[in-house]
């Protein structure tokens, strides 16, 4: 079985979040399973390094003939082949998305060439895949190209997150070129959705947790219809981690390393985190690591903030994102200098460095499809105090029940604060289950072993069809 993953990030190569994560583990899993996977993704300018020049082909879209160069390298510690769609007046840009905090204005024509192109450029190299896996907005419009240009083989549409929906206006689209009976799929009115033609067209849907897909067939944001009528198309797989590149056993980022059998390694790289970031340290250290974002429950921290420095903690926050939050961190460092370290960056470096070290991960979220980084504190023996939503519910069980964290369930800072102050207490008082519970995280599995089997059988499912 060929599978061709299609998406706008992969990580190393390009990375804006979780995507990509996503898009470099599992086709090298369901490689190890015997399938033949390949990933198809533009060549940003930011993307540089040695690669092999393979094919060239030329792409109808918007009523021009456009030339695609299609160069090839390898998902690091596999033979997994990643196909960089090479097209400069739309990928030869710095960003992903955008810069400095703005989309790019033309992103609806980017990725529906992108799309496009990838089905061209699969054909021009000679590779067939039977399933087609698209992810997100990015690649919705595949579904109805490979019906334009009579591409055989299947599509798998997974939703990463359903709050971004590729909504453009009207005269974006008609840039495009679709027929009006093509342009209806993608709603009616001045504004018209890209996710909602792949909903409509892909033979099967995928979302990255249980929880989270039942949630959105309660809450379709403003999808509902479409996805209820889907709802024997959809199912939720949880995402599984890189289990070698976050392994604190080897982990290259940390000062040392460490296993469930000696964790005086994480002691170790706590002390010397806290001394690299001038931190006091005298009470547990809690890490919120990610997109510094609504979603993301930033704003329960900033109204609980004075209480938890009460609490005598030490917080470190790592991450980008909206820049009134940034603004309120950097004011709020300054208030408490020996207690808080706001990271207004991304750095993967940082970010192992950061959840190795820490006592607690801290992810009050909104709203949480997934979530990867309770998969990496976890991991590392980092204990997570989430709100039970989507992804959160599915990972991480409350410790009263026997679980491996500390669960909230009311979107409250009262309700977060509560989660956090038995946290603090287990910390002061119970040292010997604390080591316990950190033993207990270190050995979970978080690998893409099940959840490649699970989308294997997605995959078998939909060409038996």
């Amino acid at each position: 079985m060929r599978i061709a993953f299609v998406a706008a990030e992969v990580a190393p190569f390009a990375k804006a979040g979780g995507l990509a994560d996503v898009v470099a583990s599992l086709p090298k899993t369901l490689a190890k399973l015997g399938l033949e996977t390949a990933v198809f993704v533009p060549r940003y300018g930011s993307i540089q390094g040695d690669m092999a020049k393979v094919v060239s082909c030329s792409v109808d879209f918007g009523g021009e003939r456009n030339e695609v160069v299609v160069f090839r390298a390898l998902l690091p510690k596999s033979n997994v082949p990643v196909f960089f769609l090479d097209f400069p007046p739309y990928f030869g840009r710095p960003g992903i998305y955008g810069e400095g905090g703005e989309d790019y204005p033309d992103n609806l024509r980017r990725f529906a060439f992108f799309s496009k192109a990838a089905l061209i450029s699969a054909s021009a190299l000679s590779w067939f895949p039977d399933i087609f896996h698209i992810h997100d907005w990015h690649t919705a419009l595949l579904p109805l190209y490979k019906r334009e240009l009579g591409v055989p083989g299947k599509t798998v549409l997974t939703i990463h997150n359903l709050a971004f929906q590729g909504w453009f206006p009207r005269k974006e689209w008609e840039l495009l070129g679709l027929s009006p009976e093509d342009l209806a799929l993608a709603g009616s009115g001045d504004w018209l959705c890209a996710l909602r033609v792949g909903l409509i067209l892909a033979d099967f849907l995928t979302t990255v947790s249980p929880t989270y897909a039942q949630e959105i067939l309660e809450d379709g944001l403003g999808l509902d219809e479409i996805l209820r009528s889907r709802a024997q198309d959809l199912v939720g797989i949880l995402n599984g981690i890189d289990q070698e590149e976050w392994d604190p056993r080897s982990d290259r980022y940390l000062w040392t390393t460490y296993s469930e059998r000696d964790l005086r390694g994480k002691a170790f790289n706590r002390r010397l985190l806290l001394q690299a970031l001038g931190l006091f340290g005298g009470g547990p250290l809690v890490a919120m690591v990610g997109r510094l974002t609504e979603q993301k429950g930033i704003d329960l921290v900033l109204a609980g903030l004075e209480r938890m420095m009460t609490m005598g903690i030490s917080l470190v926050v790592l991450g980008t994102g909206d820049p009134k939050y940034e603004q309120s961190l950097r004011e709020a460092e300054k208030r408490w200098p020996q207690n808080l370290k706001v990271l207004l960056e991304f750095s993967e470096e940082w970010a192992h460095k950061v959840i190795a070290s820490a006592d607690f991960l801290l992810m009050p979220s909104r709203f949480e499809p997934c979530g990867l980084t309770q998969l990496y504190a976890l991991r590392y023996g980092t204990i997570p105090i989430v709100r039970a939503t989507g992804g959160l519910r599915d990972t991480v069980q409350d410790v009263d029940e026997g679980g491996n964290g500390f669960v909230f369930h009311e979107y409250t800072a009262e309700a977060m604060l509560g989660a956090l102050a038995r946290a603090v207490k287990l910390w002061r008082e119970d040292r010997k289950a604390l080591l316990a519970l950190r033993r207990k995280a270190l050995l979970g599995d978080y690998s893409w072993d099940r959840p490649a089997r699970q989308y294997l059988a997605v995959y078998e499912r939909v060409l038996n069809r």
